[in-house]
This record gives C-alpha cells, structure tokens and sequence, in this order.
C-alpha cells in the first residue's frame, strides 16, 4: 500500500510540480495582480470599520469581534501592498515564492472569514459562498500550488461540516464536497496547462537569441527581427539587460528620450514603441518573451537565449567572447560594459 501511494505521489509531482526558477516570471504576474488586490483589500476593511464606529459607536463592545476581524484585514492588505513593493527585484531562484506568499495570505483570511462569517455572525449561506467564491477567482486571479490551495480548502470545508449538515442537511454537505473537488480539480488543469506552456516556452528559446556583445541583436529561427520603429529594438535591448525585472513607464522614457523628457509628451510615443513590438512579436509567433502588464513592462529571460546571461553565470565561453563594448549602439550601455569589464577580470 505505501508501495503504490509512493508511486501516485511521484506520478503526480512529476506531472504538476514546477520548479520555482521555471515560475519566476509567473510569479511577477503574481506579484502585480497583488498590487491591485491589496488596496482593494484595504478598502474593503476601512469600510467596514468606519460602519461599525459610526453606527455602533455606543456599542462598540459588543463589537469587538468584528473590530478584530476587519482589522486583520485592513492590516493584512497594507502588509500585501508593501511586501509586493519591497520583493520587485528579489532574484529569480526566490521571485516566485517571494511574490506569490501574499497570495496565499488573502486566501487563507478569506477562508477564515468564510468561518467567520458562518459561526460568529451566524450567516452561514455566506460563509459557504466565500469559500467557493474566494476559492475560484484567486486560482482566476493567480498561480498557486494546487496541493497547498487544496490542504487550505480541505481544512475549511472540515472546520464547517457541522454547521453545514446542521444548516443545509447532507445533501447539502454532499454538494459542498462536489464543489471543492471541482474547484480542486481546476487548479490541477490550470497547473497542468502552466506546465505544458513552459515546456514549449523552453523549446522556443532554442530558436530566440540576444547577441548583446557589441551591437545589440535579436535572432529568430536565424533571422534577424526587424521593427517598424527604431526605439523598438532599443526598449527590448534595455529589458534585457534588466533580466526580467519589472519597469515603468517613466523609467523607459527617461531611457529611450533623456532624463529630463516629458512623461505627457512621450507616453504616446512610447505605446507606440509597445504595439510595434507586440505587433512583430505576434507576427512571428514569439510568446511570452515581452510582457506588458499595469504600467510595467519586462521580458522573460527563461526563453531566450542571451551571451549576456550566459556571461553573468559564468559560462567561459561567454566571458571569452566578451571584448569590451555591450549593446554599443546604444548610450545607457556604456557604464554596463564598464561593469562587465570589471566582471571579466575577475573570472
């Protein structure tokens, strides 16, 4: 029996697990999607505290339950917003786990305020409806381990099994059981679909390359890309050389047009610059190699191939082939092939 668990456990790890550098670039996404979820959060819980102060304000410890309760919350989400700021540029091996904790933090307070909801306040059709609800639009919303989201939902649905008989008899309960199955099932398939797009991100980076060593170049299937606009290829030149960290629009601006160019002015130009890149992107068919989410754009480094990563890692063979000049057509580059000058002597 432990024989054929073993055998199922290994089956299952092999065919949904993930490993965390092959979500690193999820996990910004993760990230992002929790910078819009916190302030959403926190209103949620100012709201509610300023009913409570204002209309029970005479009564205030009858209250203190639900004091307690939207407090947690409205201290959880400034906890998500600013832990969301402060992992933007953690390295890639950390990014995925880093960025997606808050995540399981909203889940599990939302799973607590399922509990909440259905004993303290004694409503327990909507204690039911949060943990489905929450348990479908944060799988929508993020990438999450379905087996850790799973032990979550499994001990809530536990923790509310008497109440449910209790309140809507076992057909009910039975109903409950068939809803967690299903939504546990749609968390297997999301991990399994994640899982299939990177092992065909991987085999496309056999035929994506960035040679930045001297002047910067994109090669696709051993052509050269072509852009309609000439900023083009130097926003993605500058992309690269972050590795996959985020960057706004101001940031780009500042890079492509000077430090002192005006935001209002060139943002057009620079949306411009983004639809040709998706626009030559899409053409070819290349996905998921330039990403553009919320104000903030970045590449994926994990489907390309670049000498520049390669020198950073210490490949001899990249680190021999440097001969001093980085994406030299290009200003910013200058105190980059500085630093990797420095790099080589060290090697």
């Amino acid at each position: 029996m432990f024989k054929l668990f073993k055998e199922l456990f290994n089956s299952l790890k092999q065919r949904y697990t993930i490993s965390y550098i092959d979500l690193a670039d999820t996990g910004e996404t993760n990230r992002l999607h929790l910078l819009v979820a916190a302030p959403i959060i926190f209103l949620f819980g100012v709201i509610d505290l300023l009913v409570i102060f204002i209309f029970h304000f005479h009564d205030l410890r009858d209250q203190l339950i639900s004091i307690i309760y939207f407090s947690i919350y409205t201290i959880a989400s400034i906890y998500i917003y600013i832990h969301a700021i402060c992992v933007k540029n953690v390295s890639r091996e950390k990014a995925y786990l880093l960025k997606t904790i808050p995540a399981y933090a909203i889940i599990f307070i939302s799973f607590g305020a399922a509990v909440y909801n259905f004993y303290i306040l004694e409503q327990p059709f909507n204690g039911v409806l949060i943990v489905f609800i929450t348990g479908f639009l944060t799988l929508m919303t993020f990438s999450l381990s379905p087996f850790v989201f799973f032990i979550g939902l499994a001990i809530t649905t536990a923790v509310l099994s008497p109440g449910i008989i209790a309140n809507f008899g076992v057909t009910g309960f039975m109903d409950s059981i068939l809803s967690g199955i299903l939504i546990f099932c749609f968390s297997i398939y999301k991990r399994r679909t994640e899982k299939r797009h990177i092992i065909m991100l991987k085999k496309q980076k056999k035929n994506l390359e960035a040679k930045t060593f001297g002047n910067f170049t994109l090669i696709y299937e051993d052509q050269v890309l072509r852009f309609s606009r000439t900023k083009s290829l130097e926003l993605l030149g500058y992309l690269i050389y972050k590795r996959g960290s985020s960057t706004v629009t101001k940031e780009l601006i500042s890079v492509l047009w000077g430090d002192h160019a005006d935001s209002a002015r060139y943002g057009s130009s620079l949306r411009n610059l983004i639809v040709d890149i998706k626009h030559t992107m899409n053409e070819l068919e290349i996905q998921n190699f330039f990403v553009a989410e919320y104000n903030s754009f970045r590449i994926n480094p994990e489907v390309i191939k670049c000498d520049y990563y390669d020198f950073l890692s210490g490949d001899p063979k990249a680190v021999k082939s440097f001969a001093g000049e980085f994406m030299s057509q290009f200003s910013w580059a200058e105190e980059v092939a500085g630093f990797l000058e420095q790099k080589a002597l060290t090697n």
